[in-house]
Order: structure tokens, then sequence, then C-alpha cells
């Protein structure tokens, strides 16, 4: 595997993208079902893609443009020809229903949204006025070759993060963040030319963005998206594609744990999670009964990239309750709440439109206040003791009560509601609703409108029915008492 590239700098993502095609050339850089990509053919693809945004949508440099589609080539193209283009990236969770994204996408100012139509057997659009394009439909391929010059420290995207107030806020980053922040991943995830790269994470997420397609063009790495998790497809490619490297939610190594015997998974070497808790005796098995020579684990959130992650030759015990020391060019601290304090190049340039919740997020020293609680041991390893509030993940997707909470509110005969993050085998954690109604309402019909109306990780699994919440003396409910009765109730 090649060393580091971070001597190298370029002024902005697309110029570290192109110049993929000089440093790699004929390497193999996308394999996506029968498509197979150099890193050469990729390059021109992204410049015929940046002609194609300036001559049809007339997009110049600051402009925004939504990316709403699964892992694919084509969505590879899309955002980095927009940003090669000059255009700011803008991804939606795929997830999301129409009255979500539609929220996101003029909430952006997005000249455009591109989609996938017929993913998930689904029809996507775009909100009145503003032009939906399908990734398949030919648009990327009718420019002709273009770039645009974009420097470090323009806006490279906005990602959409749901807050504990429950509206998504979109967290801006420049593009010289980016770079930085990811060629030290890279250092420390060992990612290198050569590596074949299988990417369940979804690009909607920085894991799958910035950890997956950035990192792969600062080294040479092979991408190979995959746009919705099945277990049998994901040993099927390492097997016939031989991948090396292949990141994931704690579920995705229970999977290959399971995996039926001979399967051939001998050329997996890097694994890296970090969005649940990881049992001991999980990540024991992770690297003595699999393949992997390096497990990383880490601690990150969109306003602020990947803050701290484990370092190779850490003990199995540190891997598992810590989320590693932090990375360079960021100071953690622990307030007197306990609540983990974030400084560094990093952090978000603030939230759009949103000075308020910025000013809230980042205190007037430059420390953003993440919301999460946690302590650092004797030797500088971040623990986290708590996450979001009342955040809880299911299956490696971040789930805010307050958003759910407001959907729910919206059903005619919901009074009230609180939603709690319960245990679930499969998942990790999935919601439980406690509701007070005002008229008739079973929970399975109230199961099946949210399903109609919102991402399926934020369904609420489960449904209580209570005369009254827990109130506190200034009227806020008490989720503590929530979840300690939620606990008492699983006691044998």
């Amino acid at each position: 595997m090649s060393g580091s590239a971070g001597a190298v700098k370029w002024r902005s993502i697309p110029e570290m993208a192109l110049s993929a095609a000089d440093r790699f050339g004929d390497a193999e850089a996308v394999v996506d079902g029968e498509l197979r990509l150099t890193f050469r053919e990729l390059a021109e693809r992204i410049r015929i893609a940046a002609g194609a945004y300036a001559s049809e949508l007339g997009i110049r440099k600051g402009d925004r443009v939504a990316l709403w589609a699964p892992n694919s080539a084509a969505w590879i193209v899309a955002a980095f020809g927009l940003t090669a283009a000059g255009g700011v990236l803008v991804p939606v969770n795929t997830r999301f229903k129409d009255a979500e994204a539609h929220d996101i996408v003029r909430r952006s100012g997005a000249k455009a949204v591109l989609v996938q139509n017929g993913f998930l057997d689904r029809e996507f659009t775009g909100p009145e006025g503003v032009p939906a394009i399908d990734v398949t439909s030919g648009f990327l391929a009718s420019g002709s070759p273009f770039d645009r010059q974009v420097d470090e420290d323009d806006l490279a995207d906005i990602i959409f993060t749901s807050g504990t107030t429950g509206r998504p806020k979109g967290v801006m980053t420049t593009h010289g963040q980016t770079l930085r922040l990811y060629d030290e991943w890279c250092d420390l995830a060992g990612l290198g030319q050569g590596d074949r790269y299988l990417m369940v994470n979804p690009y909607f997420h920085i894991f799958g963005y910035k950890a997956g397609l950035v990192a792969s063009f600062l080294r040479g790495a092979t991408m190979l998206p995959v746009p919705v998790f099945d277990t049998d497809l994901v040993l099927d490619l390492v097997e016939r594609e031989r991948v090396t490297v292949l990141p994931g939610p704690p579920t995705l190594y229970h999977s290959l744990l399971e995996a039926p015997a001979g399967r051939d998974l001998s050329s997996l070497r890097v694994a890296v999670t970090g969005s649940a808790d990881i049992p001991v005796e999980l990540v024991r098995r992770v690297t003595t009964e699999l393949p992997f020579r390096h497990l990383m684990t880490g601690y990150g959130l969109t306003e602020a990239g990947t803050v701290t992650a484990s370092r190779p030759g850490d003990p199995y015990e540190a891997v598992a309750h810590t989320v590693g020391r932090p990375c360079e060019g960021f100071d953690v601290r622990i307030a007197d709440d306990s609540e983990i304090l974030v400084r560094g190049y990093a952090v978000m340039r603030g939230y759009l439109d949103d000075p308020a919740a910025t000013a809230e997020a980042i205190d007037c020293d430059g420390w953003l206040h993440t919301g999460d609680l946690g302590e650092l041991d004797e030797e500088g390893r971040l623990r986290i003791v708590g996450r979001k509030k009342d955040m809880f993940i299911v299956g490696g997707f971040n789930a805010y009560p307050a958003e759910i909470e407001g959907f729910l509110l919206e059903h005619p005969a919901v009074a009230q509601a609180a939603v709690i993050g319960v245990p679930d085998e499969r998942l990790g954690q999935v919601g439980k609703a406690y509701v007070v109604t005002r008229d008739q309402l079973d929970a399975d019909e109230l199961i099946a409108w949210s399903r109609e109306r919102m991402a399926g990780f934020k369904v609420p699994r489960h449904v209580e029915f209570r005369d009254a919440l827990p109130l506190g003396a200034t009227g806020k409910v008490l989720k503590d008492q929530l979840i300690h009765d939620e606990q008492e109730q699983q006691l044998p």
C-alpha cells in the first residue's frame, strides 16, 4: 500500500478528485455491477457532468444542488461533477419521505434535485418549482468537459442533520476542512492505493461520502458502492472483488460472523465502525475470527467530522469501551455537566441561515457543544456515556425523538406523545412512543400511519397508551421517568 499523500495540497475536493486521473491513471476506480471505470475514465465523466451542470442548469460558483439517490457510480459522478462546476452539494437521505426531503431542498435553496427513480420502488420528485433530474437519464453525460476553480475556504457541502429541536439544520463545511481531516482519516484507517473499499454506508452521510468517497480519491482505493445492505450480496462482493476495506455499523460484522462456512473472506484487512457501542466480545471476534488486521472505531458528528479515533495496537477493551483519542488539530474537553466539547479546524462554519442555532452550538471561545456526554481516561481516550439528549440509533441511523414526536402530533387522535429508544436485538435500538389520545386509536393503526409519513428507521416499533405523561415543574415531559419505567418492565 502506498504511503500518505498528505504532502500534496489541493485547493478543493474536485481538484483533488480530478488529479486522481494522473496519480492513479488506469487503476480501477469504481465497480458498480457491470460498470467498471478507471480513475482516468471517472475523472472524464466528472468533467463532462460539470459541463452539464454549467450549461444545462446554469450552475455557477456557490449554487446549490440536492442529491437524493442511493449509492452508485452515478452518485459519485453527480456529486463530484457538481463540485467541479463550483456548486455546493446538498445530500438527502434516501429513506426520507417526500415532505421531509422537500423541506431540506427548499431550505437549502437548491436550484435542482438529482434523483434515481425506481429505487426502493419509489418515484422521487422535487418540491414545486425545483426541477428533478434522474441520474440515469443521460443528463450527467450531456455536457462538454469543464471545471471551475474552487478554493479551500469555499463552501463544499451543506449536510442536514436533525437537532434536538427536531428540525433538521444545514451544516456548512468547506473544501479545505474536508481534505485535511479525511487525509488524516486515511492514515488512521490504513487506507492505501490498491485497497478495494466496499461501501455500505450511505453516501448521504459523512461516513459514506467523506470517509468513503473523498478518502478513496485521496488514496486511490477502488470504490464498490452498495445501494442497500444485503448480507448475501456483501459476501458475494467480498469474495469476487477481493474486498480489503469494509466499514459499517456493528450489525454488519455480526452478519459476517454468522456467514456460512466456506465463504472466502481472506482478503478483508480493515474494519471501521463507530455508529454504536460495541461489545468487547464483538471486537475480539472481529479481529480473531475474521481476517481483519485492523479495526478502527471513532467518534464523529456532522458538525465536525471525525473527532476521535482508535489507533492500531489499542487493546480490545479500549476499542470497545472508548472511541479513541482526538485527531490532529482537535481539542476535546469535558464540561462540568459531562458534555463533550470540541474545538478545532474542522468544526463547521455554522448552520445554514440559522445564526441563533449556530451561536447556541459554538460558544465565543470556539467550543462546539456536542450535546453528547462523555469522559476522558488517563490516556486521553474518550468514552461516550450518553447520546445527544434523547437521541437513539436504529441500525446505524440517528433517530431524534423530538422530530418523531412532531410527526405523531399531526395525527388527529394524538394529544401528547413522547418517544424514547428501547433495546432491540436486531437493530440495537428502536423507538417506543408513549401516547395520550383524544380519540380512539390502536397501536397498529398509529404505526401504519407513521410509516406513510416518515423514514422507516424513525417509525416507532412499540406504542404504549397512557392517560397522562409524567411532567416536571416546568411542564416538560420527564423522559428519565419513562426510561426508568421501561427498564422496570424489562426486569424478569
